[in-house]
């Protein structure tokens, strides 16, 4: 199986973080020491903090890769909502309706509607389908919602983004 899109990420972050630790900094570090004194030089002091900052979110990205490679994506569901999932729900209460992305902790944005399944919205939808409908408790008061569309990290590893589309032609028929 494929690795998750989030460990992809977390390895280019990986690699950037590397990148400026060997070689800008460095650079930096080197430039800063030329000016002389050491202890009232200021670029020398914000280049040493940035490197102990880089150090630490290196090791954190790389410890979050670690783990997260432990995900068996095959234990991931197909068929309903998961990690990775992409759900398109109908609020049935004004009829718009909202697309919402399940990812992991360190991804969550609330601006892109990237929920966590642990949010009270992530935990309504695990483990259903296209079609239920799911109420869920909000400040706002309770919510009902439809999910018209699912589409399973499976579905975007596999490229395939128009599997259990309510549009969609019906598996293996074709009009082309």
């Amino acid at each position: 199986m494929a690795e998750l899109p989030v460990i992809q990420r977390l390895r280019k972050e990986a690699e950037t973080i590397h990148r400026e630790l060997t070689i800008d900094l460095p650079r930096e570090l080197e430039r800063a020491r030329a000016h002389g004194d050491l202890s009232e030089n200021a670029e020398y002091a914000m280049a040493k903090q940035r490197q102990e900052f880089l150090r630490a979110r290196l090791s954190n990205v790389e410890l979050r890769i670690a783990e997260l490679s432990r995900i068996n994506a095959d234990s991931v569901p197909r068929d309903s909502v998961g990690l990775g999932s992409k759900v398109w729900l109908e609020d049935l209460d004004d009829g718009k309706e909202v697309e919402f992305e399940i990812v992991v902790p360190e991804e969550v944005d609330a601006a892109l509607n990237r929920i966590s399944l642990s949010s009270p919205l992530g935990k309504a939808l695990l483990g259903r389908g296209q079609g239920d409908e799911i109420e869920v408790q909000t400040p706002k008061g309770n919510r009902a919602y439809l999910i018209r569309r699912l589409m399973t990290i499976h579905d975007q590893m596999a490229g395939d983004g128009k599997r259990n589309d309510t549009d969609a032609v019906a598996k293996g028929n074709s009009s082309g």
